[in-house]
């Protein structure tokens, strides 16, 4: 109930919520979605008003870095990133970043330390490729690159970066090449 007017309309869905009218049963939906669950369906369906589906939030497109493994420079490209349907307090969306891993077992790291391990003030969230040395794939050629071949660990397949957009890590915003000194310093210390 939205306004506390008698009214014999309810809920389509769990019929439990009243409505007056459609236009409030649209504008409490926000916090009746979170409680409004299917109920068995009524003999007598005349009073019921449609419930609106649950909305599905667009998809968020933030700038990233690509290193390819046969490229000689990382590039940016655009990662789509599905918020959560509950934001919950702290929640980060997901970036959908499983279309550049073939083998399927994406890991990740965030660094939260910049050069000389100083606090990075818009963290950096890496993705990369589980199996991709254990399986003998080729060394990545825009990290050999960037590190001058001087990384103790060898980088394989496929390295995706996004950067969150502050310290509490709850969304991201558009990575790009001024990351680039932090990750090269990153790749060179990883052992």
């Amino acid at each position: 109930m939205v306004c506390y007017h008698p009214t014999s309309l309810w809920c389509g869905r769990c019929e439990r919520a009243y409505y007056c009218s459609p236009e409030h049963q649209q504008n409490d939906w926000p916090r009746h979605k979170m409680e409004c669950l299917p109920a068995h369906r009524s003999q007598h369906n005349y009073n019921q008003i449609a419930t609106p589906p649950l909305y599905q939030q667009p998809l968020v497109s933030v700038s990233a870095l690509l290193f390819s493994p046969e490229e000689e420079r990382p590039r940016v490209i655009t990662v789509q990133c599905r918020p959560q349907q509950v934001p919950a307090n702290g929640s980060c969306p997901t970036p959908l970043v499983q279309d550049f891993f073939s083998d399927g077992q994406v890991g990740s790291i965030v660094l939260t330390q910049g050069l000389n391990n100083e606090p990075l003030r818009f963290p950096l969230h890496l993705f990369y490729s589980q199996s991709s040395l254990s399986r003998g794939a080729p060394v990545n050629r825009a990290i050999l690159r960037i590190t001058s071949g001087a990384a103790p660990k060898p980088w394989c397949g496929p390295v995706v970066v996004l950067k969150f957009n502050g310290s509490r890590r709850q969304g991201y915003s558009d990575a790009g090449s001024n990351d680039l000194p932090t990750l090269s310093a990153y790749f060179l210390t990883y052992k």
